[in-house]
């Protein structure tokens, strides 16, 4: 039997590891080819081998105009066009609202928010060029549905993301391209112990304990896996989401309600 996404090419951002690397293995054993986005091509290049045949690696920093047209060249050279696209590159970081700098919100709307617009933007050209529709899938997160003490800017962008996607969903549709997002909770990963570092330094907490808390807070009982949010975004790509338009859907263990 054929899978779910069967002959369409997708294209992930930030997908050398984490979550951009888990829907890029998940939409290949769906039987798409997917372009392993990463500003770390390197990375980006081990990640498409372990994965096999229906990864390759494209450098991709969202950040450049230029390189997110090259990516978007190299995937229609290779594939033919896109089908698919996953806004997945972020950042995070943390301060109170007295130690914001200039410098971290730059950086955090750079990738977060203008990453995300102007790479949807590239690909949806793309896509109205080539005539066939598509899906874009946005990642916001459930800090884009409320505020933080110490997450001020982060929550800022994720809340642009999920503003951007009713937007975007909303002027598209008519080209049968679907935007829409996946909102997770907290997911575990590498990045999380970044992330305990920073809340242990602003909070004074030993190393690991906030990571601790936040699992334990969670309804469902445990952080979320990157592996918890695959079903998502392969119903989101998939021709069962053609009528789904301009939604943000909470994958998140039961954190947040909407």
């Amino acid at each position: 039997m054929s899978g779910r996404l069967e002959g369409k090419s997708a294209l992930i951002t930030g997908a050398a590891r984490g979550i951009g690397r888990a829907f890029a293995a998940a939409y290949v054993r769906e039987g798409a080819t997917v372009a392993i986005g990463d500003i770390n091509l390197a990375a980006a290049e081990q990640t498409a081998s372990e994965i096999g045949a229906g990864a390759y690696a494209v450098s991709l920093d969202v950040t450049d105009q230029t390189s997110i047209e090259a990516a978007v060249l190299a995937v229609e050279a290779r594939a033919g066009g896109i089908d698919i696209l996953v806004n997945n590159a972020a950042l995070l970081d943390l301060a109170p609202i007295v130690e914001i700098s200039r410098s971290s919100f730059d950086r955090l709307f750079a990738v977060n928010v203008a990453g995300t617009l102007f790479a949807l933007q590239a690909v949806a050209k793309s896509m109205i060029a080539r005539g066939k529709g598509g899906r874009i899938i946005n990642m916001a997160s459930q800090a884009g549905r409320r505020g933080e003490p110490l997450v001020a800017v982060y929550c800022a962008t994720k809340a642009a993301v999920i503003s951007l996607t009713q937007s975007a969903g909303l002027d598209l549709i008519k080209h049968r391209i679907n935007v829409n997002a996946i909102a997770p909770g907290v997911v575990e990963g590498e990045h999380w112990d970044q992330v305990d570092a920073l809340f242990a330094r602003y909070e004074n907490r030993p190393l690991g304990e906030k990571k601790r808390i936040v699992g334990e807070s969670v309804p469902y009982g445990r952080m979320g896996r990157p592996e918890d949010l695959t079903g998502m975004a392969v119903f989101l790509a998939s021709d069962e989401a053609e009528y789904i338009v301009a939604q943000t859907y909470n994958v998140d263990g039961g954190q947040w309600m909407s």
